[in-house]
C-alpha cells in the first residue's frame, strides 16, 4: 500500500482539486491519503473531503512543514510513503514514476523528484540554485532539488529521519548517511494558482543556513546501523 502525506497550510482553495487529481493518480493502487492541518487559520479542514482511505491530522496552532511532515510519515501504514506539497504546484501524476522507480535495478529506498523546468520568478530560482550548490557543498546528499518535496520513501527508511524545525530540506542527507540507497527523477512543475507561498527569502535563507550547520555536524557524529554485520547469541536453554 501507498501513503500519501501532505502537509497543508492555508490551502483552502487547492483541496478539493488536490484530492480529485490524487485519486485520479492513484486508481491502481492500494493506498491511504494523510492530510496534515498545521493549525490553518482559514477552511482548509472543512473543505477535505474524507472519502474511504483518507485520514485528516489537524494541529491546534501551527507548527511548520517539517513537524506536519514528520507526524504524516510516522503515522503512515504503507509500505511505500510519498511526500508532496498541498500547494498543487507538485503534480500528483508523478507518483507513479517514483514508485515504480523504487523497484527499479539493485532497489532504491528513495526516490527523489527534481524540478526539471521550475514555474517560479528568476529570483526565486536563482535562489533555489545557489542554495542547493551551498547545501550540496556542505552536506554531500547527492540531490540536486531538495526544495522538490515530491519523494517516494520505502517505510522502514524513515527510522532515520529526526523530528526539528527545517527536517523537510534534509530528508535526503539523512536517509543517505543512514546507508540506504537514493536516486533522482525529473517531475513536472506547476505555477501556483490559489493562495501565496508561505516562504520568504530572509527567513527561508537564515533558517536555511543555521540548519545546514547543524545538519553538518550531527552527519559527522550519527551511527551508520544499516551498514553494519551485526552477530546475536541467545541461550540455547
Amino acid at each position: 500500500m501507498i501513503s500519501v502525506i501532505v502537509p497543508l497550510y492555508n490551502e483552502e482553495d487547492n483541496v478539493p482539486e488536490m484530492q480529485q487529481q490524487l485519486a485520479a493518480a492513484l486508481t491502481n493502487y492500494s493506498h491511504e491519503i494523510i492530510l496534515v492541518d498545521d493549525g490553518s487559520t482559514d477552511q482548509t479542514s472543512a473543505r477535505v473531503a474524507l472519502t474511504p482511505g483518507t485520514r485528516l491530522i489537524r494541529f491546534e496552532k501551527n507548527a511548520g512543514q517539517s513537524a506536519a511532515m514528520y507526524v504524516g510519515i510516522m503515522a503512515a501504514q504503507g509500505e511505500v510513503i510519498v511526500m508532496l506539497d498541498g500547494d498543487l504546484q507538485n503534480d500528483p501524476a508523478d507518483i507513479p514514476q517514483l514508485v515504480e522507480k523504487l523497484k527499479e535495478g539493485p532497489g532504491y529506498d528513495l526516490v527523489c523528484g527534481y524540478r526539471a523546468k521550475r514555474k517560479d520568478t528568476p529570483f526565486k530560482r536563482l535562489q533555489s540554485r545557489i542554495a542547493n550548490a551551498v547545501r550540496s557543498r556542505f552536506i554531500g546528499d547527492g540531490v540536486r532539488d531538495t526544495g522538490c518535496s515530491l519523494k517516494a520513501l520505502r517505510r522502514e527508511a524513515r527510522q532515520a529521519l529526526m523530528p526539528f524545525n527545517g527536517m523537510h530540506r534534509f530528508i535526503p542527507a539523512f536517509i543517505r548517511r543512514a546507508g540506504y540507497r537514493i536516486t533522482e527523477i525529473p517531475v513536472n512543475h506547476r505555477p501556483r494558482i490559489h493562495g501565496v507561498s508561505k516562504y520568504h527569502f530572509l527567513n527561508r535563507a537564515f533558517r536555511a543556513t543555521r540548519d545546514m550547520f547543524g545538519v553538518s555536524w550531527f552527519l559527522t557524529r550519527q551511527l551508520n546501523l544499516q551498514n553494519l554485520t551485526r552477530h546475536e547469541t541467545t541461550s540455547q536453554n
